[in-house]
């Protein structure tokens, strides 16, 4: 998910401490599948130096030129996808997926009223959690020490107990690929690597070889079986005004960062046309209320209507005071939760409107603490607030996995 924000009074946006959340600035206004196989000659290409950025032109006529990454279709009639579900899902990362740390959330998630889970593919640090084909992958080890030898029987495993399954990719925020391949690396204007404020490199947005490895790596996680594949760090690096200053884009068409967020995820979603998944985007929360792209890249309505599930990160301890009117929001995460869906509902609704299909509302539930220790209370007033709305999809969020399980039952 992405990192927090806070934008000051200067309008600029700042990193907060705790990856993963946002904060909402109160001066904002408010079976197993068959898949077709992937095509190992054409994913070795992945590592052509192919690093030209679309032209707007070709983002408005999505005519995004298709490369020899892109994975054929082996068979005529395309697979069905899984009946879609209500889904309440836990995230997992790299360590509870191991084979010794699995059977505890698989019992989570039968003993509630769970039904699904996120899981790291691509994390945060750019690392794979399973052993890939992907040649570049290969070439700079990224799929290096996985935290599981089989993706396909843990999927196979996860299905078998009825779980819906959902490959978390971590798009731009990756500093491994970034120090392998410093050539698509976010570069400053002296040419030397950029890194973010916690020391993290990110790789550059506009540069379609980044795009290729992506949708490689979806590809690849669609054919081992899971149901969904969900793009986070879907995004530019946060603290936009000061982070624009210092660097220098490989965009020498000028594409807006929106235009391009909504080209790369146009491009990557048609590439998976060939699969049963769904496809889904993380979002910061402030994008249900926000009238422009905060410097990152990501509106609402740009993002909803090209993809199957859209969850904002709306998590009540990280809004800024006074936001809609409560002066502390991390005592009352009914409220911000219910305001929060309130606002994404009504662009929905604005989509709707104007002809559009947008995507179904599923956001991120805090379930960690941070100001303070955040009980079952809290977290039950999160999904209430949700489903007075009508909201009736969630998933939940601790970045050690150590949940509040009475809060499911």
């Amino acid at each position: 998910m992405g990192c927090s924000i806070q934008e000051n009074n200067q309008g600029q946006i700042s990193p907060q401490t705790e990856k993963n959340e946002l904060e909402i600035n109160s001066s904002t206004n408010t079976g197993n599948q068959t898949a077709p196989p992937i095509d190992q000659g054409n994913v070795k290409n992945l590592t052509t130096n192919n690093t030209t950025p679309p032209t707007t032109e070709e983002i408005k006529s999505e005519q995004v030129p298709r490369d020899s990454t892109r994975v054929k279709n082996s068979i005529e009639k395309k697979p069905p996808k899984r009946e879609k579900i209500d889904v309440k899902g836990l995230y997992l990362n790299r360590t509870s997926i191991r084979e010794e740390n699995i059977q505890r959330y698989i019992d989570i998630v039968k003993n509630t009223k769970l039904n699904a889970v996120v899981i790291d593919i691509k994390d945060d640090y750019g690392k794979l959690t399973y052993d890939s084909n992907v040649t570049l992958a290969n070439q700079i080890g990224s799929d290096s020490n996985p935290a599981t030898k089989d993706l396909k029987k843990l999927i196979q495993r996860l299905k078998a107990e009825g779980i819906y399954t959902i490959a978390r990719i971590v798009v731009f925020k990756d500093p491994y690929l970034a120090a392998h391949q410093d050539d698509v690396a976010i570069k400053r204007k002296d040419g030397t690597v950029w890194q973010d404020a916690a020391g993290m490199k990110w790789v550059d947005p506009y540069q379609k070889k980044v795009w290729n490895y992506i949708t490689a790596i979806a590809q690849e996680a669609a054919a081992n079986g899971f149901d969904e594949i969900q793009y986070d760090y879907i995004r530019f690096p946060e603290n936009a005004k000061q982070v624009d200053k210092q660097v220098a884009f490989a965009n020498p068409t000028n594409v807006s960062k929106a235009e391009n967020i909504l080209a790369f995820l146009q491009s990557s979603k048609k590439k998976l046309n060939d699969y049963p998944v769904y496809v889904s985007a993380d979002v910061f929360g402030l994008t249900t209320t926000a009238t422009d792209d905060m410097g990152i890249g990501q509106i609402w309505e740009n993002i909803a209507p090209n993809v199957d599930y859209i969850s904002p990160m709306t998590y009540p301890s990280h809004y800024a005071k006074g936001t809609y009117g409560i002066s502390n929001p991390d005592d009352f995460p009914y409220d911000i939760m219910f305001r929060a869906a309130q606002d994404a509902k009504q662009r929905n609704q604005n989509l709707k409107e104007a002809g559009q299909t947008p995507a179904i509302i599923r956001p991120w539930i805090q379930d960690f603490d941070y100001l303070r220790n955040y009980t079952a209370t809290d977290v039950k007033n999160q999904i209430k607030a949700l489903e007075e709305q009508g909201i009736t999809q969630y998933l939940i969020w601790n970045a050690a996995n150590s949940y509040t399980v009475e809060a499911f039952k």
